[in-house]
């Protein structure tokens, strides 16, 4: 079973490359509706011109061809998170192995006759994937090529070979398996994908099935795994595929619920945001609901120790609400208060669940920042923001009473409520003044980290995502979490021989701080 669970937080990890590049192409397409649909024309005169309106389409049209090819993307980007080293071959493996592997589908399909008439893709389950017709796998052809090569590199990367054999050595050798295994998966694709396609349907019907419920559980289960760092297994797949929703928009089938906004979003003859938009909705716990709970562990800390409980819960409350980064609040009462962490996934699947009852349809995945980016341009017709808001402000309240009663009831420790709490915040990373080993470049703070975690000789991979320090250790029992909570951490989560250390939106200047002590041979960002 802990393998199975290390093999699922891995894979979870590697979605972090093709995931963190689909926000910003929504920004520009975002971006250019700001100047291309004309809502914003009436309000501001210059919009009007008919070459900002030209410009604003051509940057948001630029943008969304990147849904049609998404597939690309996930099997280039998850090697990329896979890979322990060489991580850029491994990407390059990945592009070769994917267009070999729609070619081999294709081939089946023409020499069993099954290819049909363009008009007569969309019915048949069929679609053009770089230009090549193929049967309709959407982003999934990626996450399995990606996976497939990114196991294989991993594995065959560092095979040697002698004499004139030598040249197919390494990452050649890894190109040599993965280039037969994509034409030996096309062709089986080819011939089973239709049943798989079925039980997708079956299962997406049976998810829409369940109607607001289902928004409350997905709400509920994308939150309650955040600890384990497999909540991007729950909400991927609503996203990027038909278990997110089917729609066309320009005349293309989009699936999965961020793709159909965005589309829609680049679409002028759209007039409302489909409703699918909800599954994306993880932003009103990020922007109300824990502002509400902030504010409840605010009013509940002792008397003298509210500077403390201030200095710890504002910053992270602030990051939650402009960025939609939620893990530094979230930690703060994790492991202090579980019972606080299971309401807070109970109430963000409820928020949810209000939206899609009200029938709000507004686009919320984040923070204020790319809320406002988001839906001010759309109008209020497109986008009923101002519900979403008002939803928003009801989950704050609610919040608010639950997390304060929770807390006095049960005598929680919260921030300002441990025994034994210090008036002097917690340090953060730079504030050490500890001094570099003789002869080293090193800092103080990737100095003690790499010793809280049981040394260089204990570390066998690294890497780190939006807010967290990601490691494979040999020996996950030798960790100091009472240095590392010296050094900024604000939790540490145990899984197997997979440490997370949670730091927040500086994690990057951790990880290369930990990289420069271990002389920069622990890997590249994913």
């Amino acid at each position: 079973m802990k393998q199975v669970i290390n093999g699922l937080q891995l894979f979870g990890k590697s979605l972090f490359a093709p995931i963190l590049i689909l926000p910003i192409i929504g920004l520009f397409i975002a971006f250019g509706n700001v100047f291309g649909n004309g809502n914003l024309a009436q309000y501001v005169p210059l919009l009007e011109n008919p070459a900002i309106q030209n410009i604003g389409k051509f940057i948001s049209s630029s943008a969304v061809s990147i849904l049609q090819n998404l597939a690309l993307v996930f099997a280039v980007g998850i090697p990329i998170g896979l890979a322990k080293k060489d991580k850029g071959y491994a990407a390059l493996t990945g592009l070769v192995t994917f267009v070999i592997f729609i070619n081999a589908m294709h081939q089946v399909l023409k020499l069993s006759e099954r290819l049909v008439a363009p008009e007569a893709m969309q019915l048949s389950g069929q679609a053009t994937v770089l230009n090549v017709q193929v049967l309709e796998m959407g982003v999934f052809a990626g996450i399995l090529i990606g996976a497939l090569v990114g196991v294989l590199h991993n594995k065959y990367c560092d095979t040697e070979f002698k004499g004139v054999m030598q040249i197919y050595s390494g990452h050649r050798f890894v190109a040599i398996l993965a280039i037969p295994s994509a034409m030996i998966l096309g062709a089986l694709a080819a011939e089973f994908w239709p049943f798989v396609q079925n039980g997708i349907t079956a299962l997406a019907n049976g998810i829409r099935s369940l109607g607001d419920v289902g928004f409350l559980i997905y709400g509920f289960l994308e939150r309650i795994l955040i600890p384990t760092g497999l909540h991007h297994l729950v909400y991927t797949p609503f996203l990027y595929t038909e278990l997110g929703g089917t729609a066309t928009v320009a005349g293309e089938v989009v699936y999965g619920a961020r793709n159909i906004y965005f589309a829609e979003m680049a679409d002028p003859s759209v007039a409302v945001l489909s409703s699918t938009v909800n599954w994306d909705a993880r932003g009103l716990a990020k922007m109300f609901g824990l502002m509400g709970a902030a504010l409840a562990m605010y009013v509940t800390a002792d008397k003298k120790n509210k500077t403390m409980a201030k200095a710890i819960l504002l910053p992270a409350a602030v990051t939650s609400f402009l960025l939609g980064v939620t893990e530094p609040l979230e930690f703060a009462f994790l492991f202090t208060a579980p019972i606080l962490f299971f309401t807070h996934a109970v109430l963000a699947g409820t928020g949810m669940m209000l939206l899609n009852i009200f029938g709000v349809h507004a686009i919320g995945a984040n923070g204020v920042i790319d809320f406002l980016l988001y839906n001010l341009p759309l109008g209020t017709t497109k986008s009923n923001w101002p519900m979403f808001i008002l939803v928003g402000l009801i989950m704050f309240a609610v919040y608010f009473v639950v997390f304060r009663t929770l807390i006095v009831k049960m005598n929680l420790k919260t921030p300002g409520r441990e025994e034994g709490a210090a008036e002097a915040p917690q340090a953060v990373p730079g504030e050490l003044k500890l001094k570099p080993a003789p002869g080293t470049n090193a800092s103080p703070l990737g100095e003690t980290i790499v010793t809280a975690l049981g040394g260089s000789e204990n570390i066998e991979n690294v890497d780190n995502c939006y807010t967290r320090l990601r490691l494979v250790l040999k020996d996950p029992n030798v960790v100091d979490e009472q240095l590392l909570k010296e050094t900024g951490s604000k939790g540490v989560i145990k899984s197997g021989n997979n440490v997370q250390v949670v730091y927040g939106l500086n994690v990057k200047s951790v990880r290369d701080q930990v990289d420069q002590k271990l002389g920069g041979l622990n890997y590249e960002n994913i």
